[in-house]
């Protein structure tokens, strides 16, 4: 028998895309061409990208100081400028306070002077108590142990001290002078005008007004 020539089979070519795509399988997504990718969007939440801080601005430096030249001429002071000096200049005042009072009583009242001055907030060192007539008791007992050692007292300042009318001129000044006026007409005389002195602040004088102001000047 003749042979008859086979048809040609058609074979798939293995590679090459398919015309149409096999039922039930999906055609694959094309991938995207490698290249830089874009700047992710900032999450909800949290601040973007932040701009760069601005370099803090720099202080305009001092001008270099100038070169040490010179000095100007001083100018004398004007006659205005200056501050005059007063020669002989006199001592302040004490302020002077009247306590009326007896003979009897005066030595009383000088302590309740005192007592009244401590509380107020003097300092027992800054006040001296003069009597006119006869001595404070203590300093009547504080003689008893000498003549030194009661001035020596006087000394150290850090008490009320007492002296009568004779001994008041070796006592130093102190800011408050209490003068009782318990006798003696001729020791009111010269005791009064030399506590007026020894006292830099203020004087009272515990006695009768009338015989005060004969002696101080009225009105006192």
């Amino acid at each position: 028998m003749p042979l008859i020539p086979e048809e040609p089979q058609i074979h798939e070519s293995a590679q090459g895309p398919r015309a149409t795509p096999a039922s039930g399988r999906t055609a694959p997504t094309p991938r995207p061409v490698p290249g830089p990718r874009p700047a992710a969007p900032p999450r909800p939440g949290r601040p973007g990208a932040l701009r760069p801080t601005p370099p803090a601005q720099r202080t305009p430096r001092e001008p270099s100081a100038a070169k040490p030249g010179p000095a100007p001429a001083a100018t004398p002071a004007t006659p205005a400028e200056s501050t005059p000096v007063v020669p002989n200049q006199a001592a302040a005042v004490p302020q002077i306070q009247l306590i009326p009072a007896s003979a009897e009583g005066a030595l009383d009242a000088a302590e309740e002077a005192v007592d009244l001055l401590l509380d107020s907030g003097r300092a027992p060192g800054e006040i001296l108590v003069v009597t006119t007539g006869e001595q404070h008791p203590w300093a009547a007992h504080e003689l008893s142990f000498g003549d030194t050692a009661y001035w020596a007292q006087h000394d150290a300042g850090d008490d009320v001290f007492y002296a009568d009318a004779a001994g008041a001129g070796r006592a130093t000044a102190r800011p408050v002078v209490v003068v009782a006026v318990n006798g003696g007409d001729t020791a009111i005389v010269t005791a009064l005008p030399l506590a007026r002195t020894k006292a830099s602040s203020l004087l009272i004088v515990c006695g009768d007004p009338e015989r005060v102001n004969s002696v101080l000047g009225a009105g006192v």
